[in-house]
């Protein structure tokens, strides 16, 4: 089973949907003990920091959530998914995230709008098994005014005011800044590499 956490977020059902459009069974899960039956986790996000780790935590997830990314299911994050790995970020420095890679999310500085909402490039940096068959410089659809750093694990950057991770992945962990399941044909080529590996 391919488990999509809910806790909340706005995306999950599109995300769902893009999962089942290319032929995937998936189911999306609300309690802690459901990580555990699934094959491959992801968690989608959409919102306030903060809010996010708070209903994680409420949930009891969090501890089973770092468990089963540090036993190796293959697991991606989507959009505050991905912000969420990291340490803590700025948007709640009351709250901390899962602590999985060093550093800290920042707000946005030094541009002209905020958030960064519509389709930026990919500038691939690295090779990796989520971005293959992907062309450097293509596009995907993007919704965020935090930005996560740039990290040994990153295998795409994409600018907006400054450089930030779009893209990372080290082993089975993958997480994109990116909404995959509004970006078109890139975004479901990315949903598959991650389904297929």
């Amino acid at each position: 089973m391919i488990a999509v956490l809910d806790y909340g977020a706005g995306n999950v059902g599109s995300v769902m949907k893009a999962i089942r459009y290319l032929g995937y069974p998936a189911e999306a899960i609300s309690e802690p003990e459901q990580l555990a039956q699934s094959a491959k986790l992801i968690l989608p996000g959409q919102g306030h920091f903060g809010a996010m780790m708070k209903r994680l935590r409420e949930r009891n997830a969090l501890a089973p959530l770092r468990e089963a990314i540090a036993a190796g299911k293959p697991f991606l994050g989507i959009c505050l998914g991905l912000q969420a790995l990291f340490e803590a970020s700025e948007e709640a420095p009351e709250e901390a995230g899962l602590g999985l890679l060093a550093g800290k999310v920042r707000r946005f500085e030094g541009v002209f709008k905020v958030p960064h909402v519509g389709w930026s490039q990919l500038e691939i940096a690295t090779s990796a098994k989520t971005l293959r068959g992907i062309p450097a410089g293509s596009f995907t659809y993007f919704c965020h005014s935090y930005y996560a750093p740039i990290t040994p694990q990153t295998s795409a950057v994409t600018e907006y005011g400054q450089a930030f991770s779009a893209v990372i992945e080290e082993d089975s962990l993958v997480a994109v800044q990116f909404h995959p399941e509004k970006s078109g044909e890139v975004g479901l080529k990315v949903l598959r590499n991650f389904l297929e590996s």
